[in-house]
């Protein structure tokens, strides 16, 4: 929120936790905290532009505190620290990646020639529920590559219509999609669009933190890199703690970069194999 005070620029803010972050429409959703972080540097260095203030929840006396107790008892502990504390955290404890993780291993460009592309696809079922993820790894030997980060939200069609778009322009091999979500209406939404686009279903028979936890070692063994910044995925992967619901773009590069480099993961699912 910004108010104009005579003058004075106001701007009052609220950490996002990684549900809020998941359906920001803001290009950088740490924008804000970026903001009063500088904020507060200048403010030490002895700069009169800038006053940073930091309060609590409990620290508003307009609000019930009989309400606030009743709003926390469904929160996380992550949640509860970052909504109701105000504490600005950007890495949750026991996540499976690091900012730094990430950092170390970021490049400013993909290799001329990759050798498989693929559009992974983790699908929603319904335009007004969650994000569908989508992203676009590729692979050079045993290395991966985030190549693009095109989740959105909306029906079933409009996912496919991205889809298919980031298959063509990157020049995929195939659309890798989990048929848990959705089943075969996955398969045939995105042969709407395009029935000439080869089409992989994959079932997930394991839980989200045995799939995920073989590609954050791959990135803390230097084998995966982000092509760029992608500040949405990039929050997903450092703020979900197993054993929460996962936000879908970090399951979309999950099933991608296992399909590129993670075979072994699939040792215990079930594929239904290339569907075109």
């Amino acid at each position: 929120m910004l108010l104009d005070n005579n003058g004075n620029a106001v701007f009052i803010y609220t950490p996002p936790s990684l549900r809020s972050r998941s359906a920001s429409k803001a290009r950088d959703p740490q924008h804000a905290a970026k903001m009063f972080k500088k904020a507060r540097e200048l403010m030490n260095g002895g700069s009169t532009r800038w006053a940073a203030f930091h309060f609590t929840s409990m620290d508003n006396p307009h609000l019930s505190k009989e309400a606030l107790e009743d709003i926390t008892e469904d929160m996380s502990s992550l949640a509860y620290r970052m909504e109701i504390l105000a504490e600005d955290i950007d890495e949750a404890p026991g996540a499976l990646w690091t900012r730094k993780m990430i950092e170390d291993n970021r490049v400013t460009s993909a290799p001329e020639q990759l050798h498989r592309i693929v559009v992974a696809v983790d699908p929603s079922t319904t335009s007004t529920g969650e994000e569908a993820g989508i992203v676009v790894c590729g692979k050079r030997g045993d290395e991966g590559y985030v190549l693009a980060d095109e989740s959105l939200q909306g029906s079933p069609l409009t996912w496919a219509k991205t889809a298919v778009q980031a298959y063509h322009d990157h020049e995929a091999d195939l659309i890798v999609a989990e048929k848990n979500q959705g089943g075969e209406m996955v398969e045939t939404t995105i042969h709407q669009v395009d029935p000439d686009v080869p089409v992989k279903l994959v079932h997930a028979s394991r839980g989200k933190q045995a799939r995920a936890e073989p590609i954050s070692a791959k990135t803390e063994k230097g084998k995966i890199h982000h092509v760029g910044s992608f500040p949405l995925l990039e929050d997903e992967l450092c703020l979900w703690i197993p054993g929460d619901p996962s936000p879908n773009r970090l399951d979309a590069k999950v099933w991608g970069m296992t399909e590129l480099i993670g075979k072994q993961a699939f040792d215990s699912m079930d594929l239904d194999g290339v569907l075109s």
